[in-house]
Formats: C-alpha cells, structure tokens, sequence
C-alpha cells in the first residue's frame, strides 16, 4: 500500500515541503532512496524502536521510502516522525487520510519520545504558503511554529500522541500564540544599557552618531579603556527591531538552531562577538551543509571583532562583499544559498 506524507527541509533560511513516499508491499528488506544523508538512512533503526515502543509492529515485508524530490540532498534527523507516520498507515495500523493535509517534522528517540529540530518558523511560513491545514512537530519547538498566522501548530511530546492524533483517539488544541502581543511585550529587554556607563563623553557621544547612522566604528585604546563594555551596550541604543526585522533574525537563528524553547520571537538586536581564531566559514557560514555563520547571526544588530589585528588576513577579506552587499551567496556544485547578513560592524584593538 502507497502513502505519502508531507516533511519540509531547509535551505538558507526558506523551506521546501518535501513529499516522503512510503510503499509497504511482498519481500524483504528496507530501501530508501531520494538523497538521503547518513543521518536520514540511519532513522530505520530509530523508527522501527519508537513504533515498538508505542505498542505497534514493524511489518516483515518490503518498505520502500521515497523522498522526493529526489535530486535534493536530504539532511539531518527530522524525517523520523514523517517515516514512522507514513510506514504505520502504508502496513494499515492507523487510518492515513488526513495525512495530505499536514506537514510533519521530529526526530524520534529510541522510547519514541520527540526531540527538537531546526527551522521550524520557515517550515511553518512554507506549510501556511502551501495551504496545509497544519503542522505536527515536536512540542519545544512548537512556540517559534505558531508565530505563522493561519495554520494550525500541533506540539507533540512522542510518536504515540501523533498515532492517537490521527487516530481521533485525541483531539489537542493548536498553540496559539499572539505574535504582536509577544513582540511588543519584550521589546528592548536588554539584561545591559548604554545608560550604565559613567563618563567616557566623547566615545558615547562618538558611537550616538555611529547608531544614528548605521556607521561601522573602530575603537583603539589601551587594554581596561573600556572598548569591550561600550561595544557590547552599543544594540541597546539603536533602534527597536521592528516586527518584519524580528522575523528576518528569528528565521535565522531558527535555521541555526539557536533559538531558545522560552522565545517564539527574538525582539532585542543580535550582539555576536566571535574569537580571534574563527575560521572563514564559521565568520561568513558554509560547510558541508551549509549554515548561517556569524556575519549572518549579526543581521540586524552589532558584530563585534574584538583584537581585530590578531584576526587572520583572510577571515577580514572574506568579509570585504558581504559589508557591502548586506547578503552572502555560498555557492556548491548543486545548489547555492543565500544568507542576509545586514549588519554594523564594530572592532577594537590596542595602540
């Protein structure tokens, strides 16, 4: 029997809903085709424990899973849910009709619990363009899913409370969450302020006008002059995120995996201040699969280079296209992913 259910995988910091074809017929054996990476194949195992767990089988018979489309790399473990889903409605153990009309995302433990995944606000901005009716995915991310208006956000907490979902055994409520509500009630909560410092007129008066501008600053003095505090008060005197920026840095950071269970929303401008040994890709982003890096978790806020001469001369040029064009492409043999990376450049260093 043939059943499709819906999942969604990440590229920069949009989604692409991607169809995951399970076919259970006559033989033997598990085959998974479609592209996928190490740690999709490796769900098998993950998949046939949690369906054990939650007190079905895993049929003794040919399971064909097909990710499609099938000339895009899949990656990372968020497909287990929708291959456990899919593989218990193909073998007839749950009733797969209001499968077409969800998008589902989790990784499975071993006792079938849900653990987090990254990128669940573009996988909700896709499933809402797309017009599914809802989207099932671990409970701890499901307050950075429900910020999308206009489609329904399930938090589940294992495999078996999606069986008894689409089994009508449980009918739990969406997560509602009111975005505006959420945004204005923490806005400019900033642990630090630019109101603390005492004294150092000229440098205050001097970063006013950088804030004001959007300007890059350099700051040189001796070591204990106060470079570091000042830089890292310097988000709260800018201007509060508005709700579109809110969203551009809250997708990022979802993307990146960073975004804590507690905020649906981030409303305080990004501070990122990385070592002096950082690499090129972890400064512009990449990798074998690409991620944001911290040019790109700047956006909207203050990267601070602290030392900059102790900085490598190539993690300083690769810089050079992104300060200019306020984005960064990395480009692959396959694909190419584009990352925002808007943001006020800060450095300091010693005489």
């Amino acid at each position: 029997m043939l059943i499709k259910t819906y999942g969604s995988a990440v590229y920069g910091v949009d989604a692409i809903t991607i169809t995951i074809e399970v076919n259970v017929g006559a033989g033997s054996k598990y085959y998974m085709v479609g592209l996928p990476d190490n740690a999709v194949k490796e769900s098998l195992h993950r998949v046939e424990s949690a369906i054990r767990i939650a007190g079905y089988h895993m049929p003794r018979q040919k399971i064909l899973v097909n990710l499609a489309p099938a000339d895009i790399r899949k990656e990372g473990s968020a497909y287990d849910l929708p291959i456990a889903v899919g593989i218990l409605a193909a073998s007839g153990q749950i009733d797969g009709e209001k499968l077409e009309k969800y998008v589902i995302m989790g990784e499975l433990s071993l006792d079938g619990g849900l653990q987090s995944i990254k990128g669940a606000l573009p996988i909700a901005i896709q499933a809402r363009k797309e017009g599914f009716e809802g989207l099932i995915l671990p409970r701890v991310n499901s307050r950075e899913a429900a910020i999308v208006n206009d489609v329904a956000v399930y938090g589940m907490e294992s495999l078996l409370d999606v069986i008894h979902f689409f089994t009508g055994k449980e009918q739990p409520e969406p997560v509602k969450i009111d975005t505006r509500e959420e945004f204005y009630k923490q806005i400019n909560s900033y642990e630090q302020d630019f109101s603390d410092v005492k004294g150092q007129e000229n440098i205050k008066r001097a970063l006013e006008i950088a804030a004001a501008g959007g300007h890059n600053v350099i700051l040189i003095g001796p070591p204990g002059a106060g470079k570091t505090m000042l830089a890292k008060r310097l988000p709260t005197i800018l201007p509060p995120l508005n709700l579109h920026e809110a969203l551009e840095s809250t997708k990022i950071y979802s993307v990146a995996g960073r975004l804590s269970a507690s905020n649906a929303l981030m409303t305080e401008r990004p501070y990122r201040d990385p070592h002096h040994t950082i690499s090129d890709v972890a400064l512009v982003g990449g990798g074998v699969n690409p991620q944001p890096g911290e040019i790109s978790l700047a956006h909207n806020g203050v990267l601070f280079l602290d030392e900059l001469p102790e900085f490598k001369r190539t993690v300083l040029e690769v810089m050079r296209q992104p300060l200019e064009d306020r984005k960064v492409t990395i480009s692959r043999a396959r694909f190419s992913v584009e990352y925002p990376a808007s943001f006020m450049l800060v450095a300091s260093m010693n005489p």
